[in-house]
């Protein structure tokens, strides 16, 4: 019995590589459909993929999306948070956080003689901004005083230089800053005088104590909202909340594109199906005769079309893996050529667009269909 089956296999097999190469322009013409769609979805579905990760990267550097603040603050209320929050926030988890405690201070510089006022804000471990700025709007690093960093509207309007002493006052205290960087970002930080957290808690005598921390969480806005419930259960004092703002244009700008390229890979799986399904027509009209001798030498209807539709799978299979790995490699210069950055090759996508190819074959072998219908005795008296 095994012998039986271990010999209809083979011939099984031999009869499928028989059709495979029995017309070779036809072939060729099926493969190139197949190849061709499956290039296109395999760039799409990996630009797709990759939106996702690009997306969420520039997001991030934008800035933080989750802020942590004191319950109940109000115009009159200078509640804090005590800075222990923020070693909670970075226990075991994968984000970045800085901490803020703001004031306002009495600025002048050396040789001045009418203060300004302005908000100074105090971060943990110094501006970390530094690295971000232009060479020319950083100076030296002074190792002998507190170093600060000034918006670029104080500086305009308190005529401030790179390397200018500061003196900062608030309730009789007094704290000197040498002008590290002159920064410009285009929001409040502007008309800010950044500098040291403990210095900033020393002019105001708030030891120990933070205004606000500012939470950058990485992934999408769906892990971004599980974040903010899961810290919002480990900080009962303090209000975590998300910058709307930016998960919100996240998931609109990515539902968007996501949308287009999916409607657009759609779109390219039909035409596909529909040039195989044209070629498939053609190979039904051809075969009528091979169909009716293995009906009449005792070949059943379900094994005939197993035939056909092995050959359509064993097609979709080689196209979807040239395609495939051609489309990656598309993707790869399509992302360096319009985004300016090479998409990164995910390995997901391959074995989707293989499976993709691999129906889309199948799907178009419909037209052998009516091959089942076909009577022996009408091809052998010409009436088929």
């Amino acid at each position: 019995m095994s012998d039986a089956r271990s010999s209809n296999r083979s011939m099984f097999w031999r009869i499928v590589g028989r059709l495979l190469t029995a017309n070779r322009g036809r072939l060729f013409a099926i493969l190139l459909a197949l190849g061709a769609g499956a290039a296109v979805t395999a760039a799409l579905l990996n630009l797709q993929v990759d939106a996702k990760r690009r997306l969420t990267t520039e997001f991030r550097a934008l800035g933080a999306n989750v802020v942590v603040t004191p319950r109940n603050v109000t115009s009159s209320n200078t509640a804090t948070l005590n800075e222990a929050v923020l070693e909670k926030i970075l226990q075991g988890q994968h984000v970045s956080a800085v901490a803020f405690l703001y004031l306002i201070g009495e600025v002048s510089s050396y040789g001045s003689k009418n203060p300004s006022h302005v908000v100074l804000a105090g971060e943990k471990g110094g501006p970390a901004i530094l690295s971000g700025l232009p060479a020319s709007a950083i100076g030296s690093i002074s190792r002998f005083e507190a170093n600060c960093t000034v918006g670029t509207k104080v500086a305009t309007e308190m005529h401030l230089q790179l390397n200018d002493r500061l003196f900062l006052r608030s309730q009789g205290r007094e704290v000197t800053c040498h002008i590290a960087a002159i920064q410009a970002t285009g929001g409040p930080e502007d008309t800010q005088i950044a500098l040291r957290l403990d210095e900033a808690q020393r002019l105001a005598a708030l030891p120990g104590r933070i205004s606000l921390v500012q939470i950058s969480v990485p992934g999408t806005p769906q892990a971004i909202n599980s974040y903010i419930t899961e810290l919002t259960q480990r900080l009962p004092d303090a209000d975590v909340h998300g910058i709307r703002q930016f998960t919100e244009a996240e998931s609109k700008i990515y539902g968007r594109i996501s949308g287009l390229l999916s409607a657009t890979v759609a779109v390219v799986l039909v035409l596909t199906a529909l040039c195989v399904m044209a070629a498939m027509t053609n190979v039904a009209m051809e075969r009528k005769n091979d169909v009716g001798l293995m009906k009449a030498i005792g070949g059943a209807t379900r094994r005939v079309l197993q035939l056909f539709l092995a050959e359509a799978a064993l097609l979709g299979l080689a196209g979807g893996i040239l395609g495939g790995a051609t489309g990656i490699l598309l993707s790869v210069w399509l992302g360096k050529a319009v985004f300016g950055v090479a998409a990164r090759p995910r390995l997901i996508v391959y074995p989707v667009t293989v499976a993709l190819t691999i129906t889309v074959a199948i799907a178009g072998a419909y037209p052998l269909k009516r091959l089942a219908s076909i009577r022996p005795a009408s091809i052998f008296r010409g009436e088929a």
